[in-house]
């Protein structure tokens, strides 16, 4: 497969089911192809042929590894997209021509954990991006890093989104933010205790203190440990009352 030049008609989305489209049309891969295309999209620098058979094949003799991937090589040509990897003597990387929702995604969660600001003007959008999981229902074993560090990614921008969102007033938006945050990981209190903040900026002290004695529960049901003094001191002089 030959390098091309850079060009927008090529995507490849990993968050949520794998999807390849090209000039407009989803193309159909072998699982194989499939699997080739997400692990060289999570390799920003390219990877040498033998680590990629033995990373995607861990369970197979080095040949039948090799031949494995050259097996998903030949299959991902058969495409009627312009080349979808570079071949690059012993290295493969994926073309740049192949737009990777991972990688924009990523880039524009990493603007809201880097700081403070206003919301971005796409954060309805993004904020439906955040709460994909990478490749749900792929069980291989080199995708659980990678897996695990777009989770964080994303837990800490849905965070960081919902306190911009929060802080112009836009509490459903916010909401919507914060919520997903506690999905992905219900023990941390950050999330809880921005949805109590909205809650109380709407006025909702009902609400507020529901979800602050439903998470107290549930933190002493299962660490036998309390809220932090920054989340109760939310609520000071309403849980007595």
């Amino acid at each position: 497969m030959f390098q091309n030049e850079i060009s927008n008609e090529i995507s490849l989305d990993l968050l949520g089911d794998f999807e390849l489209v090209c000039s407009g049309h989803r193309v159909r891969l072998s699982l194989g192809a499939q699997r080739l295309l997400a692990f060289l999209a999570l390799q920003s620098d390219g990877v040498h042929r033998g680590a990629a058979a033995q990373q995607m094949w861990p369970d197979y003799p080095c040949h039948r590894a090799a031949a494995n991937l050259r097996s998903a090589l030949c299959q991902g040509r058969r495409t009627d997209c312009a080349p979808l990897v570079d071949c690059i003597g012993q290295r493969l990387r994926l073309s740049p021509v192949v737009r990777v929702d991972l990688r924009t995604i990523g880039a524009d969660a990493r603007k809201i954990v880097d700081g403070p600001g206003p919301p971005p003007g796409n954060a309805e959008a993004l904020i439906d991006s955040l709460t994909q999981e990478l490749l749900p229902g792929w069980a291989d074993e080199w995708l659980e890093l990678d897996r695990e560090r777009w989770n964080q990614l994303r837990l800490y921008a849905l965070e960081g989104l919902a306190q911009r969102l929060l802080a112009v007033g836009q509490y459903l938006p916010a909401l919507q933010a914060a919520l997903p945050a506690i999905a992905i990981d219900p023990i941390r209190e950050t999330a809880h205790r921005i949805v109590i903040e909205i809650h109380l900026a709407e006025g909702n002290v009902a609400s507020a203190v529901q979800l602050y004695q439903h998470y107290s529960d549930f933190l002493l049901r299962e660490l036998n440990v309390n809220p932090s003094p920054q989340m109760t001191s939310l609520l000071q002089g309403l849980l007595s009352a």
